[in-house]
């Protein structure tokens, strides 16, 4: 992993630098915010370590401007004793954690390795997403080479599917084949904002800007400035929303919320959704002009009940994934779990597929994956005239709730905060259940 090194304390520069180099770090170091900032956009870090008290750009400016670089590299302030606060309100802007100059070594070192471990998890997801491609289904094989093609333009492109099909999935792979592919993918979930929010989520704004603007934002067309902007459920966006995207996509220019200044924007623009757009403009909910502004390409991903070819392969490579992940060997699969696996017409496709997998794994016991622990079979067994075993009340409450917290989520594109809306119940009270019955 490569690490950047930032404070103006040369002698303990040099300390810290050979500590995490004795652990098997690339460090690098930088003596200022300026340098470190130049030394990013030149090579690629996983971490930087920063010092919150430097003069010219200090530990929170620097943080901001490594968010807008790139929001996959992780931020750990250095502070002393007198400035915790100031690191604890820097988290909440981003920062991975902070670091108690005096504390321990190895308090740091623990605080890496956990950054480690997420970027690990990064490629372990690239790589997944590389595989969810392969297919022997024709179709499917028809949408990856409409959107190769596509990629090597900047044209516009509407990615339809159900919920769970990998059109996330799709937009990287767009990115990733384009020229843009060395400048920010900037992912944007439409429908986990109101309209007010989703405004300042994607325009940024000016400091005072509206009650609770306590600072400049920049916001995410900014970020996606010569490299990709994905906006995820367009169909969920409002007709004064889209106005304002139509008016952007025209001008090519932004102004931030509280601002007059026009700034210029060049983006590629990938837009998904699961409705069907034609049926939303019939009912006037989908402005025309927007739609045909977005959708130059259009790139239809089959559900997974129809890559009948595609499951035994999809399966495996799930099993395999979870068996590292959870450091489980699985030496056997019963019979009728295996015929649920293959059958089963996964509603919420991959994305539902995984989550069962991984259910499963979790669950299995001395290695063996039985049908025990099958999405709603022990729950249907209640509703049967005959009990072949009774059991304790709050452990069928319990199966259901999980099963029914996993569907949820699925249908809510994994967002909490939805999902705790439409259940009406706080996200913290949803966060304490998909821990408790380890939904995920």
């Amino acid at each position: 992993m490569d690490i950047l090194l930032v404070d103006d304390e040369k002698e303990y520069t040099t300390i810290l630098k050979k500590i995490i180099e004795k652990k098997g770090y690339n460090v690098e170091t930088a003596s200022s915010g300026k340098e470190a900032i130049e030394k990013i956009k030149k090579f690629r870090f996983n971490l930087v370590l920063s010092d919150l008290i430097m003069d010219g750009i200090d530990g929170i400016e620097l943080l901001t401007r490594i968010k807008e670089i790139s929001s996959n590299i992780e931020v750990i302030l250095v502070t002393g004793y007198g400035s915790i606060q100031n690191a604890v309100e820097a988290m909440q802007k981003g920062a991975f954690s902070y670091f108690i100059k005096g504390d321990s070594p190895e308090v740091l070192i623990d605080e890496i390795k956990k950054v480690e471990e997420m970027v690990e998890l990064r490629c372990a997801f690239d790589k997944s997403s590389e595989f969810v491609l392969k297919t022997n289904n024709k179709e499917f094989s028809q949408a990856i080479d409409i959107a190769k093609k596509a990629a090597e333009s900047n044209i516009n492109i509407l990615i339809l599917g159900e919920s769970g099909v990998g059109k996330d999935v799709f937009a990287n792979y767009i990115h990733q084949y384009s020229d843009r592919k060395e400048e920010n993918f900037v992912a944007v979930n439409c429908c986990a904002f109101s309209d007010t929010l989703l405004e300042s989520e994607l325009f940024g704004h000016e400091r005072g800007a509206f009650t609770g603007a306590i600072e400049k934002r920049v916001g995410r067309f900014e970020l996606a400035n010569n490299g990709t902007l994905f906006l995820d459920e367009i169909g969920d966006t409002s007709l004064d929303v889209q106005v304002k995207l139509l008016r952007v996509l025209e001008n090519k220019t932004i102004q931030r919320i509280g601002s007059n200044k026009e700034i210029e924007v060049d983006f590629r623009l990938i837009c998904a959704t699961n409705k069907n757009l034609y049926d939303e403009i019939k009912k006037g909910t989908f402005r025309e002009d927007f739609f045909y502004r977005i959708s130059s390409i259009i790139i239809e991903i089959p559900p997974l009940r129809n890559r009948v070819e595609d499951k035994e392969m999809l399966i495996n490579f799930f099993l395999n994934q979870c068996e590292i992940e959870f450091n489980k060997k699985i030496e056997y699969i019963d019979e009728d779990a295996k015929k649920f696996l293959m059958t089963y017409e996964y509603p919420g496709n991959l994305r539902e597929m995984k989550n069962i997998i991984r259910r499963l794994v979790v669950l299995a016991e001395n290695g063996m994956i039985t049908s025990k622990y099958l999405p709603n079979q022990n729950i249907s067994n209640i509703y049967e005239d005959d009990i072949e075993e009774i059991r304790p009340l709050r452990e069928i409450r319990r199966e259901f709730e999980s099963e029914y917290i996993d569907k949820v989520l699925v249908q809510c594109n994994e967002n909490i905060s939805e999902a705790a809306r439409r259940l009406e119940i706080s996200r913290r009270q949803l966060s304490n259940k998909i821990n408790d019955f380890k939904i995920r």
